[in-house]
């Protein structure tokens, strides 16, 4: 079979996917913890998803990151990949896989971005990582808070014990859940204060491959008001590297409550993909 490359048309069958089970993944997302979210498992033919791997950019194509808050390689140009990255990127955008996430989650106002502003692809090799941490609270123009995080995994054969998973912490970044990046899983987190997630050391050759959407709101999820840049802690056993990300994420919230200028509309600084 050939990828599909017509957004609205996956959509459709990520909506049907998600419509088939939303009792139960409601009933997921409200008794899940540290930070609620929601799985699915098969979420669009096997083969579709095999053939949306086959056709993803080369990763010396793509944006490394390479700090001691994260190594990973990412890419937003979709104008510059084959059509169905873009297709599949867009169908979770679409209103019908919209109405259905927000039925589940209960996240009033909750709205896509066509900007793709800190979404796109992110794909991670052997020895990389994304360390805890916080994702910036607004979207590119700093007006709608970021409420939920859409991570699609699309690597195939991809095990847990490879590495590259995603985990979930406490509010103290003390204790976390796995959240095992199966082949053809799609996770929807919630993003907030207290969201506070990161992605495990990949430990095995090959790439980790993940289409990344967030959702954005108007109205605070906590309901109030605030503010903040990614903030990056370090694991538990790292002490040293979280007093150092500690303090260079405290630096950089700072500036950007002072100059809060510099963060809009730029998808490539103060912010992580998972």
């Amino acid at each position: 079979m050939s990828v599909l490359t017509d957004a609205a048309s996956i959509g459709e069958l990520i909506a049907a996917r998600l419509r088939r089970d939303e009792a139960r993944l409601r009933e997921q997302w409200q008794a899940s913890r540290p930070v609620r979210h929601f799985v699915v498992d098969d979420l669009l033919p096997a083969n579709e998803v095999r053939e949306l791997f086959s056709v993803m950019p080369p990763v010396d194509s793509l944006t490394r990151k390479a700090t001691l808050r994260e190594r990973k390689s990412v890419g937003v140009d979709v104008r510059h990949y084959h059509p169905a990255i873009g297709a599949h990127l867009f169908a979770f955008q679409q209103p019908a896989v919209v109405d259905v996430v927000t039925a589940i989650t209960g996240l009033a106002g909750s709205e896509p971005d066509p900007t793709l502003y800190a979404s796109g692809i992110s794909v991670m090799q052997h020895s990389d990582y994304l360390r805890p941490h916080l994702d910036n609270s607004h979207d590119g123009n700093q007006q709608l808070y970021r409420v939920a995080n859409l991570l699609f995994y699309i690597s195939p054969e991809w095990k847990e014990e490879n590495g590259g998973n995603l985990e979930v912490w406490d509010e103290r970044v003390r204790t976390n859940t796995t959240i095992p990046s199966k082949f053809n899983r799609l996770v929807v987190m919630e993003t907030n204060p207290k969201s506070w997630h990161s992605v495990s050391r990949v430990t095995a050759d090959g790439l980790r491959m993940c289409v990344s959407n967030y959702y954005f709101s108007s109205q605070s999820p906590t309901g109030a008001e605030y503010h903040n840049v990614t903030y990056f802690l370090g694991r538990p056993e790292e002490p040293l590297v979280r007093t150092l990300l500690r303090l260079d994420s405290t630096v950089l919230n700072a500036i950007g409550r002072m100059m809060p200028f510099l963060l809009k509309r730029n998808p490539h600084r103060l912010r992580a993909d998972d």
